[in-house]
């Protein structure tokens, strides 16, 4: 068995391996954002009644589960692709092909949104004198720049986002002890409400704001979308997938528990969508709160970079399958394991995105709310891949652990099932739209279903 998957992983790597355990962490913080329960922390506080550090806690248990699931599939088919290859391969070829167009739009998303933020806030704020189409078309091709210069400069430009992240969080986190020891004591440093309030803990909409919540972690799978490029892939991305959702859980509840702590009513926000960019101002003045800002702007350029790396992968992955058309989707650059031209698409259709969603508004928020479309049903598609693998294919070579092999993967099947189903309509809409699309697209290239996509 080892045999075979040492066979299998070497021919799928067209290139030297470059990327370490580490390599690997900070690419998927880096596509999470390390910084990610800030903008969703006054709302999170209202749809929880103040519980923010509960939920977010919660929702890291469970998507490790679904983590776990994604590192034990990488371990048996360690190639491009993700979870299309993990459901198509473990599971069923067009369900395969139907995951990974549904991961497609997730992916697409992430450098979309990532340009209209950045674009916007720029625009808006800042240098108002230049259009809005102007600053989409610069972060557009600074991210496929960056992410041309190979896997290699991808990691070093992520790890210089991740330090300056590191950096200001690290001051808001010593400001804001300071502050809570200065005005209460160590009473107010150490406090159980942030996790349990009686006065307000409701287990219904505790759950529900789980839902909501669940969006932080959302992209820890882009992990698995550079197996080809990771030293020692069998144990180093399923160790990398678990580690990004702790990471990012822990350090994220220690940040929205120090915010809790500061602001203890969050009826009195000014803003719920800014509430805690007003947090860091009553910690640290204006210079904290405009530092955070451009730590959210940085976040956000650095979940494009990610973003759009994971889905030029996940394409090569298709078209070297024949999925989708091999000659362009299949393309590496000569001796690299750059996609090139899916690069370079992806970051035409970012900018062009960005431009429609700009002209309509509110769209971003929707955009934001349909990444989770695509990323449920990939996440629901290897649980259960690995629930058939692990406990049902391979009952034959070794004795299946109910624990491991059944309850985990089913327990995080129905987690993410859950998610899905109470989705927003409209993205809902949106993305059955694309699921559609993808269906035709397959009925069409395999004469009605009577062959498979690839694979």
């Amino acid at each position: 068995m080892d045999d075979i998957a040492d066979a299998t992983e070497s021919q799928a790597a067209p290139a030297r391996r470059l990327l370490t355990l580490w390599d690997l962490v900070f690419f998927g913080i880096i596509l999470v954002q390390p910084v990610a329960p800030l903008s969703l922390f006054g709302i999170a506080q209202q749809l929880s009644d103040g519980h923010t550090a509960t939920i977010i806690l919660v929702a890291m248990f469970a998507m490790c589960i679904t983590a776990v699931s994604y590192g034990r599939m990488a371990a048996l088919y360690p190639s491009a692709g993700s979870a299309y290859t993990y459901v198509g391969k473990g599971l069923n070829p067009q369900l395969g092909f139907l995951t990974g167009w549904a991961m497609f739009l997730d992916y697409l998303l992430q450098p979309l949104v990532s340009t209209v933020w950045i674009s916007t806030a720029i625009h808006d704020a800042y240098v108002p004198q230049i259009p809005f189409a102007v600053w989409a078309a610069i972060v557009s091709a600074a991210i496929v720049l960056l992410n041309l210069g190979g896997v290699r400069s991808s990691a070093r430009t992520n790890k210089g986002l991740l330090f300056v992240m590191l950096a200001v969080a690290g001051c808001f986190i010593v400001l804001a002890a300071r502050f809570l020891y200065v005005t209460a004591g160590w009473h107010g440093v150490w406090s159980s409400k942030p996790f349990y309030d009686p006065a307000t803990f409701n287990l219904q909409r505790i759950v529900q704001a789980t839902s909501f919540a669940v969006v932080t972690y959302v992209g820890f799978d882009g992990v698995t979308t550079l197996t080809e490029d990771v030293v020692n892939p069998r144990r180093n991305v399923l160790l990398a997938s678990v580690l990004v959702c702790l990471f990012t859980g822990l350090f994220g509840c220690l940040l929205v528990y120090l915010g809790q702590l500061v602001w203890p009513d969050w009826h009195t926000f000014g803003s719920l969508e800014t509430a805690f960019m007003e947090v860091c101002g009553r910690v640290g003045g204006p210079a904290l709160f405009n530092a955070m800002g451009l730590v959210l702007t940085l976040a956000y350029f650095g979940s494009g970079l990610a973003g759009e790396l994971g889905a030029a992968k996940l394409l090569l992955g298709m078209g070297r399958d024949n999925a989708l058309p091999r000659g362009f989707f299949g393309h590496l650059r000569p001796g690299t394991s750059t996609p090139t031209y899916n690069i370079i698409a992806i970051g035409l259709l970012g900018f062009v995105g960005a431009e429609v969603l700009h002209s309509t508004g509110n769209a971003l928020e929707h955009a934001n709310e349909m990444i989770n479309f695509g990323a449920f049903l990939a996440f629901m598609g290897v649980n259960l891949a690995t629930f058939w693998q692990f406990a049902v294919v391979r009952r034959r070579i070794r004795r299946p652990s109910v624990l491991a092999d059944m309850v985990c993967p089913l327990g995080g099947f129905a987690f993410c099932s859950i998610i899905w189903w109470n989705l927003n309509p409209l993205a809902k809409t949106a993305g059955a739209i694309w699921f559609a699309i993808g269906l035709l697209y397959m009925a069409a290239t395999t004469r009605g279903f009577r062959s498979t996509p690839g694979l």
